[in-house]
């Protein structure tokens, strides 16, 4: 098990880091840059920068789950391949919205309301695939006091298409700055590889997916840590949403992403107190900017305006501690 994951680190970091060196230019003679409107102002000077990078980790970890996975799916076993297909969804939709923002030369893609109806289709979809055949069941199992809580089948439903859509969200809503979605996901995805060599061979495949996925991140994050040559794209934070998510309900504990995607949670906290208090005061604002990592980067609070090397320095160090946290909360489970 061992030796699978570490190959399926390495291959992806290889193909990914290798695959961006004639990637990167493909997407500049595409004309493929990023539109950016922003009130931050040396934001606006990345415009023009190529998008859609995530391709490069999206490629990497199917390239590992279809070669180095390819042993389990001969014995019959598929999660990685579910979780994989899963999180495609989601970057097929952020595929989209990436395109149409090409298309119109803006920064505005899909609709709100069509992305939304889009992830919650699919979120309900893939919860009761998994239910089916028998990956999820409708309990809840609650880190740290190793206690489960029973639910009737529709409120599960329910809670499981809130927390995959919101999940996605809130990952894709920290890609703002230069590296922080790829920098703030490392640590998530190792957590994910540590449990699945602590909890033994029945989760080496969805070991597998994590390692691979962690690998291409690091091949990605050689372009996209600032000054970036490229940004993942709403294909790339989509995709890594739906990964992040689909995981935690495979390993059938998805009350964990409470500490795991603690960084992600305060994102988007941020962002629905801005709009929520700026509403019901006609105006008024709690932070410079929202998410939270503009507010830094603006100089709230302290008036130390953070770069964007800092912030994925902070952001990544706060995701590898919760990620710390949240091993201890659930590695005597199994």
């Amino acid at each position: 098990m061992t030796i699978k994951l570490i190959t399926a680190f390495v291959l992806a970091f290889l193909f990914a880091s290798a695959f961006g060196k004639y990637y990167i230019p493909w997407l500049r003679r595409q004309k493929a840059g990023q539109e950016i409107k922003s009130q931050v102002e040396w934001h606006k000077l990345k415009s023009g920068t190529p998008t859609m990078g995530g391709v490069m980790f999206i490629l990497a970890v199917t390239l590992v789950c279809l070669t180095v996975g390819f042993d389990g799916m001969l014995h019959g076993r598929f999660e990685h391949i579910f979780v994989l297909l899963f999180a495609l969804v989601f970057g097929a939709i952020g595929f989209l919205d990436d395109w149409e923002k090409l298309k119109k030369k803006e920064n505005m893609g899909l609709s709100s309301r069509s992305k939304f109806l889009l992830q919650l289709a699919a979120a309900l979809v893939f919860v009761l695939i998994m239910r089916q055949i028998g990956f999820v069941r409708p309990h809840l199992y609650v880190p740290f006091s190793q206690k489960t809580v029973y639910m009737p089948e529709w409120l599960y439903l329910v809670f499981a298409a809130f927390v995959i859509v919101g999940t996605v969200n809130a990952v894709n809503i920290t890609d703002g700055v230069d590296g922080l979605a790829t920098g703030t996901s490392l640590p998530v995805f190792l957590f994910y590889v540590v449990i699945a060599f602590a909890w033994g061979e029945r989760f080496q495949e969805l070991g597998l997916f994590a390692s691979g996925l962690l690998g291409g991140l690091l091949g990605f994050l050689i372009y996209n840590f600032n000054p970036a040559k490229c940004f993942m794209g709403d294909t790339g934070s989509l995709f890594l949403g739906g990964a992040v998510a689909a995981l935690a309900f495979a390993y059938d504990m998805p009350l964990i992403l409470i500490t795991l995607g603690f960084v992600f949670i305060i994102e988007t906290l941020s962002d629905i107190i801005q709009v929520s208090y700026f509403k019901l005061t006609h105006g008024k604002r709690v932070f410079k900017m929202a998410p939270f990592h503009h507010h830094l980067e603006m100089g709230g609070w302290t008036g130390k305006k953070w770069s964007e090397k800092e912030l994925f320095v902070l952001f990544t160090g706060i995701s590898l501690l919760m990620a710390i946290i949240s091993f201890i909360g659930v590695y005597q489970r199994y």
